[in-house]
């Protein structure tokens, strides 16, 4: 993206937000982007914020690191704000499955719109989904729903291209994981290649 693209887009996120474009910027450059980002990053990032009409001031969206680049990630409030203003969205529910003694181990989520005669149906499961992390230790119920109710507005609505906070860390994770080892595979390939045109 040219730097006078980048200038209106940020101008027209500024205006929303009654800020000068400039104070706008060094905002978001300071509150919500990874350091180090580039100019690049951020135009992408201000582009998905623009097209779901997310605001990063108020922390619905946000910029998380990953192979060297970014990933939009929008929080539970966001998604909220997404499925609630979306024309079609005509409600939602959810229900809990417990086992014997009255363990959580899944929540699905009924997500109806307006134009359509049956809820998209989705069924997220404890043992997939729970991670060793402080918000999965306090609050397992309750991160089940968010990823039940996303993953069906995912379906109902086609959202795309944005992540929920949990799943940009189990990304990371991942990549860190499997990236080194593509690296070496690659560089394998590479240096197999070299010897064969010799």
């Amino acid at each position: 993206m040219n730097q006078e693209k980048q200038k209106g887009l940020i101008q027209s996120l500024a205006e929303k937000a009654n800020l000068e474009p400039k104070q706008f910027e060094l905002t978001i450059r300071q509150t919500v982007m990874p350091a180090n980002h580039t100019n690049e990053q951020l135009a992408a990032f201000l582009m998905v914020a623009k097209k779901y009409d997310l605001d990063p001031i108020l922390q619905e969206i946000y910029a998380f690191p990953s192979r060297g680049g970014i990933k939009p990630i929008v929080s539970v409030d966001g998604w909220m704000t997404l499925i609630n203003r979306h024309p079609d969205f005509d409600g939602m529910t959810f229900e809990d499955a417990l086992d014997d003694v009255g363990n959580l181990i899944s929540v699905t989520c009924k997500m109806y719109r307006k134009d359509r005669n049956h809820p998209v149906e989705v069924t997220e499961y404890m043992k997939e989904c729970k991670r060793d992390t402080e918000p999965w230790k306090k609050w397992p119920a309750r991160m089940l729903r968010h990823k039940a109710s996303i993953q069906a507005a995912r379906y109902a609505f086609g959202f795309a291209g944005i992540y929920d906070p949990d799943e940009a860390e189990r990304i990371s994770e991942v990549e860190a994981e499997v990236l080194p080892d593509f690296i070496d595979e690659e560089k394998d390939m590479f240096y197999d290649l070299i010897e064969k045109a010799d």
